[in-house]
């Protein structure tokens, strides 16, 4: 697996565009009247005010302290990037903010604070505490972080937290579990090399002794080399708590008969000639970021028999600290944490070692391209699994109100597993999911417009992210001049361009062309002009002789008018079977409409067909189909004449005999709403809709653009289904990105 590739500029460009930064606050509650206001505000809010001054517990009740949480740095310790200062840490610590919403719903806020004096850093966060839930600390460098963390848990009543230490140290706990139980090795009996005495070598090993192994058996080394009894160049009275009594004295003599290397220093710190010096089945965990102290291939090329796992998303067994920190936080905060003590460290650890062993799902089989299966190269759960968000947080909390730490326990555990499952948003796994699919085909992808930039933009991110080769369809001194315009001039070399003009494949385009449109008073003349003119016809005619995979188009004419110009060299319209879906992606649900491309005023005949090509879609993108035909009425109520298509069109499909839900007429509010389908015992969907098929495509249209306007909502489509070829057309406000990801269903052959 190729790491994705990116310019400067295109880092740049995702932090500025739509809008400078990475979040934004929006508000959960109306806004919009006087009444409100005076509610949400004075005099309304002296309520609640009074309320928690009486008593302080319910301030969870009645603010978003109970899932706030600060994520708060100085800079002085920026990934691998050093002091930076507080200023230059802010993406990263909005990043982290993110991380916390995307995977575990966790609301989170970055505060740098501009000071290296951790009294300074102390005082502030103190000061902060009624604010937030928890608090995350980030990239602070040791050993000013032991002392921050350390004063700041005696002094607040809220989970502190510094994710460099213990996030690390509970991951790779959880992945020693894992080895250990595939080499048949038990903790307390094996040697363990720690190298790097920071923060996370620190909390690494200090976990580690906790969960069971013994200080004499542990040997951690520095760039001095081994920590010993009576050792004082370089030693502070962390790294003293873990001196051992021994004659070693550097890491190759440590290394010497170890069972396990936990590596959180720097790379090329480990030969080969140590791992071959180590015990049977070693374990090593090359932890050092972005470059590992040995890679897996070295390691395996002189011990076959190692386990072996990195910091790396192109390396089996990543040690990523997101598996630990949105989980451990989410249980936490759900039962009002005192503290994250070691118990619940620990069982957040042991729940991801289970996890782990478990039974791979197939979605995220399916999200990963390749079948996982618990062994020596999968011995922690992915990131993207599914199962995390409702599997780690309830065994945090077991261990929270275990412990004590728990100011209200959670009374139904069952309850609460069912709520965690409702916070996972299904859109982001489902673009993931498409996205590996698209890796794996390797399509050659025609981008029609090469003379617009954003066209331009997006062909270069499909094929550096690895999803195949680009093909522009273009001038090459036009869209070499666009491309540096942009910022990425180093890309003129990479993607293939295409002249029409240039072509050797011209005559037998034009053969193909005249052969269809000669019956349907197009002239040789006319045949000339379209193939060698017109871009989205010449590009239909690359992808019809096999010059190309796939092809997005759409970006600079309006669809209709593109769709015209495909039907001239593939059957794309409604008699033939073409269908357009649109899926509409918004806070967590992705519900697609039909037809918004085809099909202007369908019949019942035409819905029933939009509904079975809208299933094959939503199958394809991992939904399994409901689908719902949309109307201002809903079961014959109120009557009318423009409703009744949409009332026969379900006992079409009923005659069809398909494997999927479906029902109607009905409102919107009634397809989405289980609560209003509650008023209806006898309608046939067992939830909300995910496929509303509407009477006309100037309705779909409608609806589309007014949640992309109004509600945000992200538009991805819409996807031309039920041609024989991959051909996706985007909007003419499409972005490099919603572009891109057209491409990348194009790829899929989604449609």
């Amino acid at each position: 697996m190729s790491r994705p590739r990116y310019t400067a500029a295109e880092a740049l460009a995702y932090h500025l565009e739509p809008t400078p930064g990475k979040f934004e606050i929006t508000a959960t509650v109306p806004m919009t009247t006087q009444r409100d206001l005076s509610l949400a505000y004075s005099p309304g809010v002296a309520v609640p005010c009074e309320a928690i001054a009486e008593n302080p517990e319910t301030v969870y009740d009645y603010t978003n302290k109970g899932n706030l949480v600060a994520v708060i740095s100085n800079g002085t310790a920026v990934l691998g990037l050093g002091n930076l200062g507080a200023l230059g840490s802010k993406p990263v610590m909005e990043g982290k903010a993110v991380l916390f919403k995307r995977f575990a719903d966790v609301n989170a806020i970055d505060i740098e604070l501009d000071t290296e004096d951790p009294q300074q850093i102390i005082d502030a966060v103190r000061l902060m505490g009624p604010t937030f839930g928890g608090i995350n600390l980030e990239d602070i460098k040791a050993p000013e972080c032991f002392i921050i963390e350390q004063t700041l848990k005696e002094q607040m009543d809220i989970p502190v937290f510094h994710d460099d230490q213990h996030g690390t140290a509970v991951i790779c706990a959880a992945g020693l579990i894992n080895a250990l139980h595939l080499s048949g090795k038990k903790i307390e009996d094996v040697k363990i090399v720690l190298n790097g005495a920071g923060a996370a070598g620190i909390a690494c090993i200090e976990l580690l002794k906790r969960m069971g192994a013994r200080h004499e058996n542990c040997i951690v080394c520095d760039t001095k080399g081994v920590i010993y009894q009576g050792r004082t160049e370089g030693m502070n009275q962390w790294k003293s708590a873990h001196a051992v009594k021994t004659r070693l004295r550097t890491l190759e003599e440590a290394m010497e008969g170890a069972d396990v290397f936990l590596g959180v220093s720097a790379k090329g710190a480990v030969t080969t000639k140590m791992v071959a010096a180590m015990a049977p089945d070693p374990v090593i965990f090359a932890m050092a970021n972005p470059d590992p102290e040995i890679t897996p291939e070295e390691a395996h090329a002189v011990r076959p028999d190692a386990i072996v796992a990195t910091g790396r998303s192109d390396y089996p067994n990543q040690v990523n600290n997101v598996l630990g920190f949105p989980y451990l936080f989410r249980g936490a905060l759900d039962c009002h944490a005192r503290a994250i003590n070691d118990e619940m460290k620990i069982a957040c650890a042991e729940a991801l070692a289970k996890l782990a062993r478990a039974d791979v799902p197939d979605e995220v089989a399916v999200a990963y391209g390749l079948k996982l299966s618990f062994g020596r190269d999968y011995i922690l759960p992915t990131p993207f699994d599914p199962r995390l968000i409702h599997t780690i947080p309830p065994a945090v909390a077991r261990a929270c109100m275990d412990t004590g730490a728990a100011r209200r326990p959670i009374v139904d555990m069952d309850a609460y597993e069912q709520a965690l499952k409702s916070r996972l948003d299904p859109t982001a796994s489902i673009m993931r999911s498409i996205n590996v699919r698209a890796r794996a085909a390797q399509a050659r992808m025609i981008f029609a417009e090469g003379d617009d930039p954003r066209v331009l933009r997006a062909a270069v991110q499909y094929q550096r992210a690895g999803f195949g080769k680009a093909i522009v369809v273009g001038r090459d001194d036009d869209v070499k001049a666009k491309l540096e315009g942009a910022g990425l001039g180093d890309a003129v070399s990479e993607i293939e361009v295409t002249n029409a003009a240039k072509t050797p494949h011209l005559e037998a385009y034009k053969a193909m062309l005249y052969s269809r449109l000669q019956r349907l008073g197009f002239d040789q003349q006319d045949v000339h002009r379209l193939a060698a003119r017109d871009r989205h016809v010449f590009s239909a005619l690359m992808l019809a002789h096999g010059h190309g995979d796939g092809l997005v188009t759409g970006a600079t004419r309006k669809s209709a008018h593109v769709l015209d110009r495909i039907s001239h060299v593939f059957d794309a319209d409604a008699e033939h079977g073409a269908v357009g879906v649109t899926a509409l992606l918004h806070k967590g649900r992705i519900v697609l409409v039909s037809d918004t491309l085809v099909h202007e005023w369908p019949d019942e005949e035409d819905l029933a067909d939009i509904a079975e090509r809208s299933a094959e879609v939503a199958r394809e993108l991992g939904l399994e189909p409901r689908v719902a035909f949309v109307s201002f009425s809903t079961f014959g109520h109120p009557r009318s004449e423009r409703a009744e298509k949409m009332h026969r069109a379900p006992l079409v499909l009923e005659k069809r005999g398909l494997d999927f839900e479906f029902e109607g007429e009905m409102t919107v509010d009634v397809a989405l709403n289980p609560a209003a389908q509650a008023h209806y015992p006898f309608q046939r969907l067992t939830g909300p809709a995910n496929i509303l098929v509407v009477p006309a495509r100037h309705s779909a249209s409608i609806s589309t653009k007014l949640m992309q306007e109004m509600a945000g909502a992200t538009i991805i489509g819409p996807i031309l289904a039920g041609i024989d070829h991959s051909i996706q057309i985007c909007s003419t406000n499409s972005t490099a990105n919603d572009i891109l990801n057209m491409a990348v269903l194009a790829a899929c052959k989604v449609g």
